[in-house]
């Protein structure tokens, strides 16, 4: 089993029908070997009736009963065995598609804050390009800020235009520069959420694995206990 086949319902339903058929199947042939057997000694009973002496038969009826009962009871132990790895397959099978609901769940979450990252990695890129722009628009404003003030004092009216100007970009850019670091700090929130969940996703792989495992297991003891 690979997490592929894992998540394939069609074979996850194939594997099932699969097991059911072999437990049937010995199951069967476990009943029919017994059958057999009992069949023989009831024969084996029948022909020393006719030549052995009633005590040798009592013997040997005494002995035949001891054997029906030690195959009567291997049959049941057999059966129960069967039973019991047949609930724990079960059992086991339930887990790995609820793991499987929450991997897909946290993938999807994964994947919604990915989109988000990108997103602001993209806002964050152009809130960084408009501080490159006012930053060169601040120094060609100082530039010019002193050339007008190299050139005349009698352009009061104009400086304080100018100084005015400058003011409302300074306080644009100390404004720009306050969103900036909010995105900055809600960038890296969002980097950690899903450092976390990337974590979670892996902790989830490796316990699929440990389930697909456990099921190989279960199959094999089943498959051996059959066999035996």
């Amino acid at each position: 089993l690979s997490v592929a086949s894992v998540e394939d319902p069609v074979v996850m339903s194939k594997i099932r029908q699969n097991l059911r058929e072999k437990h049937a199947r010995h199951i069967a042939d476990l009943r029919a070997y017994y059958d057999s057997e009992i069949q023989s000694l009831k024969q084996q009973l029948e022909s020393s009736h006719r030549t052995a002496s009633s005590e040798d038969l009592r013997k040997i009826n005494q002995s035949l009963t001891d054997r029906c009962d030690q195959l009567d009871a291997a049959l049941n132990e057999a059966s129960a065995r069967i039973k019991a790895l047949e609930n724990k397959n079960n059992l086991l099978e339930k887990q790995v598609a609820d793991w499987r609901e929450r991997f897909s769940a946290i993938s999807n979450t994964s994947k919604v804050l990915q989109e988000r990252l990108e997103e602001m990695r993209t806002t964050h890129k152009e809130k960084d390009n408009t501080i490159s722009r006012l930053k060169s628009r601040l120094k060609e404003l100082e530039e010019a800020f002193e050339k007008a003030y190299k050139l005349s004092d009698n352009k009061n009216t104009r400086l304080q235009e100018e100084s005015k100007m400058f003011q409302n970009l300074l306080g644009e850019y100390e404004s720009l520069g306050k969103e900036h670091e909010r995105v900055k700090d809600t960038l890296n929130t969002t980097e950690n959420k899903l450092l976390d969940a990337n974590t979670e996703i892996s902790d989830l792989k490796r316990t699929i694995l440990k389930l697909e495992a456990q099921l190989k297991q279960v199959e094999h003891e089943n498959t051996l206990k059959l066999r035996h």
